[in-house]
C-alpha cells in the first residue's frame, strides 16, 4: 500500500468474525450455491439494489439453472425475464456469457480469473467475485464499497476517488493468511461497506475496526474533492428506454410505431431512445416497419 496509516495485522480476522454474526442472509451466499448462480447474481447486482435483484435472481436460476439452459433461450425470453432490473443490455451479455461457457468450457464456469475475464461482459471485479464466492478461491474482490472501506480504514481518506491499480494490493494486504478466512474476508469487506462504512452517513459507532480506522483517528476529515452528484432518473433516456421496452415485453408480437407513442410523449427523445435500443440489439424492426424484442 502506498501510504499506510494503520497496520494491516488482525484487521482481516476481525472483519471475518464480525461478518459471521452481522451478515445479511442473501440467497447467493448460502452454502451449496453453484458458481453459475453466483455469476448471475453478480451481473444482476451491478448498479442495482439487492431488494430488486433477489426475486429476479430466484426466478432466473429456477428457469435457467445452468449456462446451457440460458444459452438455449431466445434473446426475447431473456429480456422479458430481466423485467425492470434496469440496464437490460446486461441480460443479453449474460446470455452471451452462457453461450461462451457452453462453447469454451463445456457448460461449466471456470475458476481461473483470466478465463473468466475472457468471457463476454465479465470484468476484473466480476471475475474475481466468481472465483472467490463461487469457487472458494481467495481473491481480492474490489467494488465501490470495498474501495471506500480501504480508503478510510487504511489511507485516512473520506472517499476512495478514482480506481487505482493498487486497489487489489490494498485489499490483499488486509486478508487473513488462512485460505477459508481469506475467502470470507472478501465478502466481509463488501458487507462492511454496504451496511456500516456507507458513503454519506457511516455508522462508525458500530464498526468492528473503528479503533484502527485511520480516517476516524484523524478526526473523520471531509472529502477534499467536488461533491458527489446524485444521478437522476426521471426524464432521462434510461427511463424512456425502459418505457419502450415495457410496451414490447407486454406485446405478443411486433407492434407498430404508433403503439410506442403513448410510452413517451416527446417524439425526439422517444425516437433517439428507440434508435439506441435498436443499436444495442434489444429491439428489432421487422420488414414491414414494426418493432419487437429480438427473436
Amino acid at each position: 500500500m502506498d501510504d499506510p496509516a494503520v497496520p494491516a495485522s488482525g484487521i482481516g480476522d476481525t472483519l471475518v468474525d464480525w461478518y459471521d454474526t452481522a451478515a445479511r442472509d442473501l440467497p447467493w451466499r448460502r452454502p451449496g450455491v453453484d458458481p453459475w448462480a453466483v455469476l448471475v447474481s453478480e451481473v444482476m447486482l451491478q448498479q442495482t439494489p439487492v431488494a430488486r435483484v433477489e426475486p429476479v435472481w430466484h426466478a432466473w436460476v429456477a428457469r435457467w439453472p445452468t449456462p446451457a439452459d440460458l444459452a438455449a433461450a431466445s434473446p426475447a425470453e431473456v429480456i422479458r425475464a430481466w423485467g425492470k432490473l434496469g440496464y437490460p443490455r446486461r441480460a443479453l451479455r449474460l446470455r452471451e456469457t452462457a453461450v461462451a461457457l457452453v462453447e469454451r468450457h463445456g457448460g461449466a464456469v471456470p475458476a481461473d480469473v483470466a478465463a473468466l475475464e475472457a468471457l463476454p461482459g465479465i470484468g476484473t471485479y466480476t471475475a474475481r467475485a466468481v472465483a472467490c464466492f463461487g469457487h472458494g478461491r481467495p481473491q481480492p474482490v474490489v467494488d465501490t464499497n470495498v474501495r471506500r472501506v480501504v480508503a478510510r480504514l487504511v489511507h485516512g481518506r473520506a472517499e476512495a476517488g478514482t480506481a487505482r491499480a493498487a486497489d487489489l494490493a490494498d485489499v490483499a494486504a488486509l486478508a487473513p493468511a488462512d485460505r477459508d478466512r481469506a475467502v470470507r474476508f472478501s465478502v466481509a469487506a463488501m458487507e462492511l461497506g454496504a451496511l456500516v462504512c456507507v458513503a454519506r452517513t457511516p455508522r462508525c459507532a458500530v464498526c468492528p475496526v473503528r479503533d484502527r480506522c485511520a480516517w476516524r483517528l484523524a478526526g473523520s476529515p471531509a472529502a477534499d474533492g467536488p461533491p458527489r452528484r446524485v444521478q437522476r432518473f426521471a426524464g432521462t433516456d434510461r427511463q424512456v428506454r425502459g418505457r419502450l421496452l415495457d410496451v414490447l415485453r407486454g406485446a405478443e408480437g411486433p407492434v407498430p410505431a404508433s403503439a410506442l407513442d403513448d410510452a413517451w410523449g416527446e417524439a425526439v427523445q422517444r425516437g433517439r431512445c428507440l434508435d439506441s435500443l435498436l443499436a444495442d440489439g434489444l429491439v428489432e424492426q421487422t420488414a414491414d416497419g414494426r418493432f419487437a424484442l429480438p427473436a
